[in-house]
């Protein structure tokens, strides 16, 4: 199954959890894509001590899920893309969408 990931916040705990669905189900041979918007692009700047975040999110990227960043919203807090994490459009997104079996939103 394609499944697509929208993460649109950036509470720790909330993030970390959307991380761990995410690699819960690459290990069970799903194919998965994660679109951050609004304050989720800010996700892989999430430091705390009790949800490793950013932990979560190289395992993911490692296991081969794929993170894109809504442009807009970077530049709207002066970040830029990564290759890790690039800047993606609304066109990235409504792909997503279109090609996603399942669509979760955190």
């Amino acid at each position: 199954m394609k499944v697509g990931i929208v993460i649109s916040q950036t509470d720790p705990e909330t993030v970390w959890n959307a991380f761990r669905f995410a690699n819960f189900s690459i290990g069970k041979n799903h194919q998965v894509r994660t679109f951050l918007i609004g304050k989720g692009v800010e996700s892989v700047e999430i430091v705390h001590k009790e949800f490793k975040v950013i932990e979560e999110i190289n395992k993911y990227v490692e296991t081969g899920g794929q993170i894109f960043a809504c442009g807009t919203c970077l530049v709207s807090r002066n970040k830029e893309g990564t290759p890790i994490c690039p800047m993606s459009t609304m066109q990235d997104l409504m792909e997503l969408v279109e090609e996603s079996d399942k669509i979760v939103s955190f």
